[in-house]
């Protein structure tokens, strides 16, 4: 395990302040806002910090409605909205500065048997013959606005390892493709075994690269690059399967439309052996700067 992943790991280890209330600090980053994965991720820890270990997280609604402060705490207060026999849901606030800047909803479930059939896993080459981010990013460092953005992402990724299996957005500007990316992904190390951990992971990772079929579809390179600005509205997830985040997953991602100053995204990851264990859903603002 690497350094960056050993703070990753202590970033999600929230401080209780009391039964239901979780003190959040943030990492760097790259923009002058929290990165919307972390709070995403932070919130899904103290929401599982109040459900019994039985139960584990089978979906998250969010939205996102103020940029966070990076150099301030966040709050996230749980409310205990029901405890089922078989399922329980929680609601977390995360606050900065008085406001409450994100909001989600979770369920977590008992496990049973049930009726099982799945889409089967797209063609993808196998992740280790791919380039990792410190081979790929600095070939692109003359098309970003500020060439030190390859620095700083390799710094705030450097926990993940994340392999685009086609060129990301920057990589092809002006030359519009299917609105579809393919990424894999894991920790830049082990994990313990605890399945929230490696929830949380899969959902702070979710965020990253979601939107990038948006810009294929019209050959936009994205915010480094300086031809669109954006921000996540709302994100949904639903975990099918047990996985582990520390162990390859393919990141399956399209763009069924955009309009109106904003773009959707979906997905679906699977893990190596083609089993799928996660779908994902968000919206977020995708504007082209105006002159």
């Amino acid at each position: 395990m690497n350094s960056a992943l050993e703070s990753l790991l202590d970033l999600l280890d929230l401080e209780r302040i009391e039964r239901d209330i979780f003190r959040g600090t943030s990492q760097p980053s790259v923009v002058p806002r929290v990165f919307g994965g972390q709070v995403a991720a932070q919130a899904l820890v103290a929401a599982g910090r109040t459900v019994p270990d039985d139960r584990t997280a089978h979906s998250l609604h969010a939205y996102f409605l103020r940029p966070g402060d990076p150099g301030a705490p966040i709050v996230y207060t749980v409310d205990r909205i029901r405890d089922g026999r078989s399922f329980t849901t929680r609601r977390v606030v995360a606050v900065q500065h008085g406001q409450p800047i994100f909001h989600l909803s979770a369920s977590f479930q008992l496990y049973e048997e049930g009726l099982d059939h799945q889409a089967a896993m797209p063609a993808a080459p196998d992740p280790e013959t791919l380039p990792t981010a410190a081979e790929q990013l600095p070939r692109y460092a003359s098309r970003f606005v500020d060439p030190r953005v390859v620095d700083r992402l390799l710094e705030t990724r450097a926990a993940i390892d994340l392999r685009y299996v086609d060129a990301p957005p920057y990589g092809t500007v002006g030359q519009p493709r299917e609105p579809r990316s393919q990424v894999w992904f894991r920790t830049a190390g082990k994990l313990a075994d605890d399945p929230l951990l490696h929830v949380c992971l899969a959902t702070y990772v979710s965020d990253m690269t979601l939107l990038d079929s948006i810009l294929l579809a019209h050959g936009r390179g994205g915010w480094a690059v300086g031809d669109v600005v954006g921000a996540s509205l709302d994100h949904a997830m639903w975990f099918h399967r047990p996985f582990r985040a520390d162990e390859w997953l393919l990141y399956d991602q399209e763009s069924p439309s955009a309009a109106g100053g904003r773009g959707l995204g979906q997905a679906r990851i699977y893990t190596r052996d083609g089993q799928l264990a996660i779908s994902v859903i968000q919206e977020g603002v995708v504007r082209v700067p105006r002159d």
